[in-house]
């Protein structure tokens, strides 16, 4: 695997995208490239967190509220 592919497999890597053997290999490429390995790796990963952080929550539905609060308010009686 030359850096290129190893790059290619860090983004997979790091969003758990990888099959078992692919992770081996994975593993063996990220000895071989050492340190800028490593550095390419928390870079993958620090994108990871920033995007999964930009994202909106999805809104609840009226539906999902009114059931819910039916819930807490029978607990409430019970």
């Amino acid at each position: 695997m030359n850096f290129e592919q190893f790059q290619n497999q860090s983004r997979l890597y790091v969003i758990g995208a990888l099959e078992p053997e692919e992770v081996e290999e994975f593993e063996k490429a990220r000895k071989k490239f050492g340190q800028k390995a490593e550095d390419f790796i928390t870079k993958c990963y620090a994108l990871h967190e920033a995007f999964a952080l930009s994202l909106r929550p999805a809104k609840a539905s009226a539906a999902i509220k009114d059931r819910l609060m039916s819930m807490v308010r029978e607990r409430k009686v019970s």
